[in-house]
């Protein structure tokens, strides 16, 4: 005896034949409506859509770095090109019925103006053992704008400076230069890490050294530490209130003041200790150097620190090249003066070639010396 499960359809009443074997209850199914499921199959797909799609959608874009608006904040996309922008944002505003499986789906921009694209986009997929495909139109707006970093940065907005200058003297272009791409190379990795709030405002050169003003006094602490780690010395801060925020909350900005030391390498000096000029290798920690007479390392004490009492006779690069006339002994040898071009005797350091026809030498108020050709290389 054979016995026919039979339920009637809650919409038009029509008898429905079930399999006994599949009378689980329907609403328990994950992901299903449980009235839906129960009406027959010509009032479910008359009720039936495959997609939900909105009216249209606005997507705004700052029209200065292609950032896109996403939920409360901005995202950078790089965006140029919005028709890849528009489909990304129509993809998240649909929705496909829950009771479809195997669905694909592919989409037409067409684009109607500058500032307009319709997206025909055509979905399938197989509801209730039938194959349904249907279309749909979104019309999308794109709607210009400014970001908030861009309105920031076209408004001058800065909340520190780093100001680098140096003790008894103006920093030299490589410094200055250094500094400011330091600046840059920070706020580079910043931006890297998805930190939209950071920007350099303005470096500006003074004749004192330089003035960068950044987005956050966190980056101008960076900058700071970064400078004085390249190129010795100290820094400190200070805040000067500029404002309150709609909260009633005080706002500061941060003024860090950079102190570099009062020699840099490159630079020759004479310690007045008896023993020659020396040639800065390094002034972080205590100044650092090569005798210019022996070729022997010099290194301040530490009571002197970076700042040793010294006369400036100027830099490796002022020295001239000049012929190396003969070698004397192991300490002497002969050169033609730059200026009057007559054979002298000067101290022969180690570091000079004596095969060498000819070497560079710094004349000064200390005399002629020998000044090696990896001068400019930087620190020890």
């Amino acid at each position: 005896m054979t016995t026919e499960a039979r339920e009637f359809c809650p919409n038009c009443g029509d008898p429905i034949e079930v399999d006994p074997a599949e009378r689980t209850p329907l609403p328990e199914a994950a992901g299903k409506r449980g009235r839906e499921q129960k009406l027959c199959d010509a009032c479910y797909f008359d009720r039936f859509d495959l997609v939900d799609a909105p009216d249209r959608i606005e997507v705004r874009v700052c029209s200065q770095c292609g950032a896109v608006h996403r939920g409360n904040r901005w995202v950078d996309v790089d965006a140029r090109d919005y028709t890849d922008v528009a489909i990304e944002e129509v993809s998240n505003a649909l929705r496909v019925h829950l009771d479809a499986r195997d669905v694909s789906w592919r989409v037409d921009p067409e684009q109607v103006d500058q500032n307009t694209i319709r997206m025909h986009c055509t979905f399938s997929g197989i509801v209730r053992d039938t194959f349904v495909e249907e279309e749909v139109v979104v019309p999308v707006k794109i709607s210009r704008q400014t970001c908030t970093r861009c309105g920031r940065i076209n408004g001058d907005y800065y909340a520190s400076t780093v100001q680098v200058r140096a003790e008894d003297r103006t920093p030299t272009s490589e410094e200055v230069e250094r500094a400011q791409t330091i600046a840059h190379e920070i706020v580079a990795e910043m931006e890297a890490t998805g930190d939209r709030d950071a920007f350099v405002t303005e470096a500006k050169e003074t004749p004192d050294g330089v003035n960068i003003k950044v987005s956050t006094t966190n980056i101008g602490k960076k900058i700071a530490a970064k400078v004085v780690e390249e190129f010795g010395g100290s820094y400190s801060d200070s805040e000067t209130l500029v404002t309150e925020d709609e909260d009633g909350e005080e706002v500061y900005r941060v003024t860090y003041a950079v102190r570099l030391p009062p020699y840099s390498p490159g630079e020759i000096i004479d310690p007045e200790d008896g023993d020659g000029p020396v040639l800065v290798r390094s002034v972080r920690g205590n100044l650092k150097g090569t005798r210019l007479t022996t070729g022997d390392h010099y290194e301040a004490r530490f009571e002197e620190g970076d700042a040793p009492e010294a006369r400036r006779l100027g830099r490796a690069e002022d020295a001239e090249e000049t012929t190396l006339v003969a070698v004397e002994d192991e300490r002497a040898v002969q050169v033609l003066d730059p200026e009057t071009y007559r054979t002298k005797t000067i101290a022969r350091p180690d570091f000079m070639d004596p095969d060498a026809e000819t070497v560079r030498v710094l004349k000064s108020r200390a005399g002629l010396h020998v000044v090696p050709d990896d001068a400019a290389d930087g620190d020890e």
